[in-house]
């Protein structure tokens, strides 16, 4: 377990460079200038070589690189083109607010899809598992910026219930948690559905029923855990899809968290802050794996890693 992990955090450092490296040098492919972006529209080209030379833009590409990745080295991000304050100082104060987003919407899927999944299982080839799967492929093709619209006519709108922006009470959790976690329910389902499935099939599942065990024991206790490695490596996926992929649904409720500020950033051109928030969200999405691998073991001691 112990080299496991430090090759896990050995790639890690690898997956951090390719997201650096990439990042910098597909950024530079953009159209635009960041120098014009901050000089504004009145400026004169002077001006425009005045900004760009502060923010040393005006070197070649090879030595702005190298740069770069020496301050990476000493844990400098370095510093927003906007805001001039440090770029770590800007996504640590919205990163937080994408993972507690992330968390609540996991939490729904997880709450949604594993009940919807066992239960399709347990009624194999009956109305109920077909009425699941059938509900749970329309929230598979649903996209989320049309479930989200839909959830806030609905219900900020029309029965004017919940708030559709902001982060000022848990209520503001409901609707974009909602957005993200019900499409990853229905995935959820599916694959638990699948791997209950193949489960229940087992010979020690049929002995456990002759002995006696009762049905819940059988698929909770026996099946469930035993189906659990499946269902884990989905949510640890998702969960790692979900903080980077909240661009859209941040943006339509408002919500102070990484997507937006990424978006905001590339609007702007501050190359520093998209680059600062894709390599915490490299940093998050291999942790989430590490941990993702050590539960395997942990569910079933045959796993060695």
């Amino acid at each position: 377990m112990a080299v496991y992990i430090a090759k896990k955090i050995g790639l890690t450092f690898v997956v951090l460079f390719c997201a650096a490296t990439c990042s910098f040098f597909l950024l530079r492919l953009i159209p635009g200038d960041p120098a014009e972006a901050l000089a504004g529209p009145q400026a004169t080209q002077s001006d425009v070589a005045a900004v760009r030379a502060s923010l040393n833009l005006d070197k070649p590409i090879p030595l702005q690189y190298t740069a770069y990745m020496g301050n990476l080295l000493k844990g400098d991000l370095g510093y927003s083109y906007r805001s001039r304050r440090p770029v770590l100082d800007e996504v640590l104060a919205r990163w937080p607010n994408t993972l507690r987003l992330s968390l609540t919407s996991m939490l729904v899927a997880v709450v949604i899809g594993v009940p919807v999944g066992i239960f399709a299982a347990r009624r194999r080839g009956k109305l109920g598992d077909t009425l699941s799967m059938g509900i749970s492929f329309l929230g598979i093709s649903m996209p989320s910026f049309w479930l989200g619209m839909l959830l806030i006519l609905l219900f900020s709108v029309r029965f004017k219930l919940l708030p559709f922006y902001g982060m000022d009470s848990p209520l503001n959790y409901i609707l974009p948690s909602l957005t993200l976690g019900l499409g990853i329910a229905a995935n959820i389902a599916r694959l638990t559905r699948v791997s209950m499935l193949e489960v229940l099939d087992q010979d020690y599942i049929r002995t456990a029923r002759g002995k006696g065990v009762s049905e819940a024991g059988v698929v909770y206790v026996h099946a469930l855990r035993n189906a659990a490695v499946s269902i884990i490596t989905i949510i640890g996926l998702q969960l790692g899809a979900l903080l980077g992929g909240q661009v859209v649904t941040e943006t339509l409720f408002s919500w102070p968290g990484l997507g937006r500020m990424i978006v905001d950033a590339l609007t702007a051109r501050d190359y520093m802050v998209v680059q600062g928030g894709i390599l915490v969200l490299a940093l998050t999405f291999t942790i989430l794996n590490l941990l993702t691998d050590i539960c395997y073991a942990v569910l079933d001691p045959r796993i060695r890693l």
